[in-house]
């Protein structure tokens, strides 16, 4: 595990494809998971200022996430206990008009599979975001139809819409979110944490 880790965060296979972003930045993985995690967090990738931190969710989407889960910081962050492994290690940079970039899917290509080899324990999956989606459910029709089956899919998975502030329309525009799936996410979270 270490050395795939290892492998991970010296990879700069994107290296030419960030430096014709327009934020002409350099790769930098951000790897943050152990073999021994029970809850598996998929999402699309890293931001900016995770690409900065070099963790993951150090922004008010990972405060609203903490919070869909009910988990504190400490236990959140305990990579024995919750792998945050996203569909491209590093960030994908912004277009001219400063829109977020989606993940390479070389990135995935390349590292998905051997990191879920080492992922045996998994007990829950949160899928977050439309590209985790497509990787994770198949040939989903949009992120409300996939969010909005969610007892499809228990108790082992939940997809749920980004936790960005870009959101929170949707969020108001779907009170069952917060009044159905949550309550359920967070009882959940709880079992595989206790389990």
């Amino acid at each position: 595990m270490d050395s795939l880790q290892t492998e991970i965060s010296a990879c700069a296979l994107c290296r030419d494809r960030f430096a014709a972003t327009a934020t002409r930045h350099v790769p930098r993985p951000v790897v943050w998971f152990e073999s021994p995690a029970r809850i598996l967090i998929a999402g699309q990738a890293p931001g900016n200022r995770v690409q900065h931190s070099g963790k993951p969710f150090t922004d008010p989407s990972g405060d609203r996430l903490r919070d869909w889960m009910g988990l504190e910081a400490a236990t959140f962050y305990d990579r024995r206990r919750v792998a945050i492994v996203p569909m491209a290690f590093c960030f994908p940079g912004y277009d001219s008009r400063g829109a977020d970039l989606p993940p390479p899917p070389l990135c995935a290509r390349t590292w998905r599979d051997r990191v879920m080899q080492i992922l045996p324990d998994l007990r829950l999956t949160l899928v977050i975001g439309s590209h985790a989606m497509r990787y994770h459910l198949g040939n989903v029709e949009s992120v409300q139809s996939a969010v909005a089956s969610w007892r499809e899919r228990l108790p082992s998975v939940f997809a749920l819409p980004h936790p960005s502030w870009r959101n929170n329309g949707w969020l108001k525009r779907n009170p069952w979110f917060e009044n159905e799936v949550l309550p359920r996410l967070r009882a959940r979270v709880a079992e595989v944490m206790d389990g």
